[in-house]
């Protein structure tokens, strides 16, 4: 009997991004068309690249069936180490970025050793790293704020790429946003083609033409407009090049190595992942000290952006990182969720935000929909899955 050799796409597995484009274009309506501006679409950028920093590790713990409560407290001290080494001790830039980066690892370290070692349950771990996470960036900083960070540093947090502008109707566009907006569609069409090869070479069933043209069709505008807009202000930010390189990192270790393979098994069933063969306490430990490794370069990013070190930093932070991953969809029991996923809802967070401010929403009432938000969207990721 022949398979069939055509399947139509899984609009599941699209949804969360229909929602953010849906999302979008309301408070686009709401706001006059606020929203669209060149200036918001960069703080946008800006505004939420700690959190999608932080998602990605976040979901690394979320795929293994728990959470990192303690997240924004190490951003915090880590950003306060920065400030500290600079503006007290006149230390190289370079010297106090390897000393937070070693801060957060150490941190990450001892949450993974209470994890994998003692099988002390993550939130109780992470719960106590919050607080004193959060007691010592009081403590160093004496709860004052140190700062201004030099130029060279804020650079890494609010500085963009070099521009090549060209006067365009009444404004400027500048070719190098332009320049990457074709490359990173011509390489989205050439992973497109290519899995559509594989697939036909194992005999699996591709999407119809129409559809795959479709779908390459609505990615293409998202990526022209996000790049337009950026062209039309001051071109490419630093932290987007930060944030692409981390999440094609993740996005590679969660598909393509043994590592990711290990934790979504870890997820999907620890008892019989142990039994499998998988070193389940090393997977713990490693999955923990990388988050505190992304909690220091988030704290590197957000300090510099501010150009100080403030005790307040990264309040509430670990909430939009894990709202950000189930929004995604990842599932309460571990397991399904990707990287691009966790992307997609931290920014669905980020644009509630953004939204609800310009619209002038008041800070309760913007609480009230984003918890609203999050329980809907994990409430359907979950239903459908039981539904199957």
């Amino acid at each position: 009997m022949d398979k069939k050799k055509t399947v139509n796409i899984n609009m599941k597995e699209y949804g969360m991004i229909l929602a953010l484009i849906a999302v979008f274009l309301i408070f686009s309506v709401m706001t006059g068309g606020k929203n669209m501006s060149p200036a918001n679409i960069n703080n946008l950028i800006m505004q939420n690249s700690y959190i999608v920093i932080l998602a990605v590790g976040m979901l690394l713990c979320v795929l293994t069936g728990n959470i990192d409560l303690g997240v924004g407290s190490i951003v915090a001290l880590c950003g306060a180490s920065v400030g500290i080494m600079i503006v007290d001790y006149k230390t190289s830039m370079w010297v106090a970025i390897l000393a937070a980066i070693v801060i957060g690892a150490l941190s990450g370290m001892f949450v993974g050793f209470f994890v994998s070692k003692l099988s002390i349950p993550p939130f109780i771990v992470t719960l106590a790293t919050m607080l004193m996470g959060r007691g010592l960036t009081y403590t160093l900083l004496k709860a004052q704020t140190k700062g201004p960070l030099p130029a060279d540093y804020t650079f890494i947090g609010a500085g963009f790429l070099p521009t090549l502008k060209v006067n365009i109707g009444k404004g400027t566009v500048d070719l190098v946003s332009i320049g990457v907006a074709l490359i990173a569609f011509a390489l989205i069409i050439f992973f497109e083609m290519k899995s559509i090869k594989t697939k036909k070479k194992y005999g699996f069933p591709v999407n119809p033409l129409w559809q795959t043209a479709l779908k390459i069709g609505v990615i293409f505008l998202i990526v022209w407009f996000f790049f337009y807009k950026l062209s039309r202000y001051n071109g490419i930010p630093f932290v987007l090049v930060i944030m692409g390189v981390l999440v094609a990192l993740y996005h590679f270790i969660t598909s393509r190595t043994v590592a990711g393979r290990q934790i979504y098994a870890l997820g999907g069933n620890a008892k019989a992942a142990k039994l499998s063969g998988i070193n389940t306490d090393k997977v713990y430990f490693w999955v923990y000290t990388n988050m505190g490794i992304l909690c220091a370069i988030a704290g590197i990013v957000l300090s510099a952006r501010n150009a100080s070190a403030t005790p307040k930093a990264g309040d509430q932070f670990e909430l939009d990182a894990i709202a950000a991953c189930y929004i995604g969809g990842a599932a309460t029991t571990g397991g399904i969720g990707t990287i691009i996923g966790a992307v997609v809802g931290a920014f669905i967070m980020g644009i509630l935000n953004n939204g609800m401010s310009l619209y002038g929403w008041s800070t309760d009432i913007q609480k009230i929909v984003k918890g609203a938000v999050l329980l809907g969207a994990v409430t359907v990721d979950l239903l459908s899955k039981r539904k199957k």
